[in-house]
């Protein structure tokens, strides 16, 4: 209970509202006593509602910091590893060294797929968009998985929450091998997460590969960096659909749909597209000038960001994986990256940047890095999906273990009132 009220007086109505403080952000009103008034809040976007309580990751986007159950992401990109982060976001805390090892060993045991799913490809077309495979195969899970997804059981939610984690990349890299015609590529459980996923895509039955650990860690550091980010556009879809009470594969494959959309997921091949746009280091200032004239269409991507007013805390961490990577591979000289360079200085020197706070945000980085691996744009979109599968799940597992309601938004009507049928002559 709260001793905090806030009072809402309409015409002659008053209303007491309860007001709850959590261990960070802001205070928040709850308005669920509303609908007996006969009265909603209107919020499009949902920018100004909180629609659920959560444990697991914090932002202060003023202040330009990102939580995973209290741990700054800067602290767990330079420490740890996607593995023990995804640990973390499930259970709240870090692995011992024996959990840490079970965890690992459990996901390595669930990396295959059902061998009649690599028939599902052939029913996609051959230059089907990655992300339309994916929506697709992601959700057929359930049809192989069926027998245990009683989600009131815990276990059976933990055996689902590896299986996803643990199949995503093959099925991500089988996506990017269907599309150029390649043999799929099984898993290997002597490589760790990221080093399994670069392998099933770069490698072919014909030659010996051997993954870069340079690429490895950067690819590591991006599905760290990606992991989660509280109750963005996906998240709400999955803990949307998972309030239906759908099973965790269908709700997972509902976030991928909602991440395919470009104002979400598709940030980091906007930025390529940018930097192709401008095509040379000496046009950067006409672009910059057409940026900032509020009656030219074009804008620079990968500058500033919804939810963070300061600097985006993994872009620093991003910004120094991309000079390693391309210190590796000999790009050092790269003009994309000296492009890029050349921007991130404007944005962080020129007063109009400034002022806005249009910092350079992770998204900046992390096409340019994906680039230089060898992962085609297409797929850009597809990485990123693997990296969140885990806060997408730990979100739908934090909500169904708790007394949950479905979802049901309302809506300001501004449609016709009843009118009547007009009769026949």
């Amino acid at each position: 209970m709260t001793d905090k009220k806030a009072v809402l007086s309409v015409g002659e109505q008053t209303v007491e509202l309860p007001i709850y403080s959590g261990t960070a952000g802001p205070d928040v009103i709850d308005v669920r006593a509303l609908v007996q008034e006969g009265l909603f809040t209107y919020d499009p976007g949902f920018v100004s509602t909180s629609a659920c309580e959560s444990k697991i990751t914090y932002i202060d986007g003023a202040n330009g910091v990102l939580l995973h159950r209290g741990y700054p992401i800067e602290q767990l990109a330079e420490n740890s590893d996607y593995l023990e982060v995804a640990y973390l976001l499930l259970h709240g805390e870090l692995p011992n060294e024996a959990e840490g090892q079970r965890f690992r060993d459990t996901v390595k045991n669930h990396t295959m797929i059902h061998e009649q799913m690599r028939h599902f490809f052939n029913g996609f077309r051959r230059d089907a968009h990655p992300m339309a495979i994916m929506c697709g195969v992601v959700g057929a899970l359930s049809a192989f998985y069926h027998d245990t997804m009683d989600m009131t059981d815990e276990k059976e939610r933990e055996v689902a929450g590896f299986r996803l984690l643990a199949k995503m990349p093959t099925l991500g890299a089988m996506c990017h091998k269907y599309s150029l015609g390649q043999p799929f590529m099984y898993p290997r459980n002597d490589l760790n997460y990221a080093e399994n996923f670069l392998y099933m895509m770069f490698a072919n039955p014909c030659e010996e590969y051997e993954v870069n650990p340079v690429l490895a860690k950067a690819m590591d550091r991006i599905f760290i960096l990606h992991a989660d980010h509280e109750q963005n556009a996906s998240t709400s879809t999955v803990r949307l659909a998972g309030s239906t009470g759908a099973n965790p594969f269908a709700c997972i494959a509902s976030g991928i749909a909602a991440l395919w959309g470009p104002a979400h997921g598709g940030a980091n091949e906007a930025v390529l597209a940018m930097l192709e746009e401008i095509g040379d280091e000496s046009r950067i200032e006409e672009f910059v000038a057409r940026a900032k004239d509020k009656d030219d269409p074009f804008r620079l991507m990968g500058f500033g960001h919804r939810v963070y007013k300061n600097f985006d805390p993994r872009a620093k961490v991003m910004r120094e994986t991309c000079h390693e990577v391309l210190k590796e591979l000999g790009l050092e000289n790269d003009p994309m990256l000296k492009m890029a360079q050349k921007l991130e200085k404007i944005a962080l020197e020129d007063e109009y940047f400034i002022e806005r706070k249009l910092y350079p945000n992770v998204d900046f980085y992390s096409g340019i890095i994906l680039k230089a691996i060898g992962i085609p744009v297409s797929m850009f979109t597809v990485i990123f999906a693997m990296a969140r599968t885990i806060g997408w799940f730990a979100h739908w597992n934090e909500m169904v273990s708790t007394n949950y309601r479905i979802g049901r938004p309302r809506q300001l009507y501004t449609g016709y009132t009843q009118r009547d049928y007009p009769g026949k002559k």
